[in-house]
């Protein structure tokens, strides 16, 4: 723990500062929005209503997410930059999803489904790498599982989607045609 940190719930937190706290506390409730509202974006049948909605309102609470980590990420840039780019890499993803979709590009479904479930994995990814030290069982792996573990589980989940969807409105990249 360094000097300037306080511990809050088992985590650490790297700053006592009231302004960092804010904002600290700010991109936690942001993120827990993304952490729920992604699954049930991912998990609905995809139609009007539920999935959409639920799409939506996750893709704006990432850039939420992506703002404030950029600010928190700024006041500690030394420590905290790769935060920053697993952040700018999550919204670009989910920006790549929902542009394939709005504007029903060419297989527009792949783009969607590869850009938002990779998004949702750069999500969690940037999670554990910040706080798996923390984390009952997490804190027993080893700091590069931070890193692998969140796309080990849904990478495959991503391709699983793109097999599935493959044979509504659009055919699946060439790179998973013919993989299963």
């Amino acid at each position: 723990m360094t000097d300037n940190a306080i511990t809050v719930a088992g985590i650490e937190i790297p700053s006592h500062s009231p302004i960092f706290l804010t904002i600290v506390g700010f991109h936690v409730l942001l993120a827990l929005v993304c952490v729920l509202t992604g699954p049930v974006a991912m998990l609905s049948r995809k139609r009007p209503g539920r999935h959409p909605t639920f799409g939506t309102i996750y893709y704006w609470f990432l850039l939420a997410v992506f703002a404030s980590a950029t600010i928190l990420s700024a006041m500690r840039w030394a420590e905290d930059y790769h935060l920053f780019v697993l952040g700018a890499l999550s919204f670009a993803a989910a920006s790549l999803g929902r542009a394939a979709r709005r504007g029903r590009w060419h297989n527009w479904a792949a783009f969607h489904i590869s850009g938002m479930g990779l998004s949702y994995v750069l999500l969690m990814t940037a999670f554990y790498v910040d706080n798996g030290r923390n984390l009952p069982l997490w804190k027993e792996l080893p700091p590069i599982a931070y890193w692998l573990v969140p796309g080990t589980v849904g990478i495959p989940l991503i391709v699983r989607a793109l097999v599935r969807y493959r044979g509504m409105n659009y055919q699946a990249p060439h790179f998973v045609r013919g993989s299963f």
